[in-house]
């Protein structure tokens, strides 16, 4: 899933378990693995794609994390040099997420440009 709104041009892709569990620890050792697996290749692909030098790695694990959706998944986020002022900012943009006032479901990408993109994303790994 790629999300990226008209106002900030902020680009991820999160990266879930097929288990949808709450919490991080709830995942099996197998599961971990896997999902991490699948960030790596996700990540490599992400990065290229949005040319990329870098990359942040996201897992905001419990409501005094951020986690705001009851899931664990991995936020990818391709990054670059000077994309923040302050690099740590990342982390206030995830703080944004799905949040009504700041992130409103009105200022977000249209489906038909989500499936574009995920359809351009998904070359990647064919």
């Amino acid at each position: 899933m790629l999300k990226k709104t008209k106002k900030q041009q902020l680009n991820y892709v999160l990266v879930c378990p097929l288990r949808p569990v709450e919490r991080f620890r709830d995942l099996h050792p197998n599961e971990v693995a896997d999902l991490f697996l699948a960030a790596q290749r996700v990540g490599t692909a992400v990065e290229k794609h949005f040319q990329g030098t870098s990359l942040t790695f996201s897992v905001q694990d419990g409501p005094e994390a951020g986690q705001t959706v009851k899931h664990v998944h991995i936020h990818v986020l391709p990054r670059k040099a000077g994309d923040f002022r302050r690099n740590d900012s990342i982390y206030d943009e995830l703080q944004k997420h799905d949040k009504e006032k700041e992130d409103s479901p009105a200022l977000w990408r249209s489906e038909e440009e989500m499936a574009a993109e995920a359809a351009a994303l998904r070359g990647y790994f064919q």
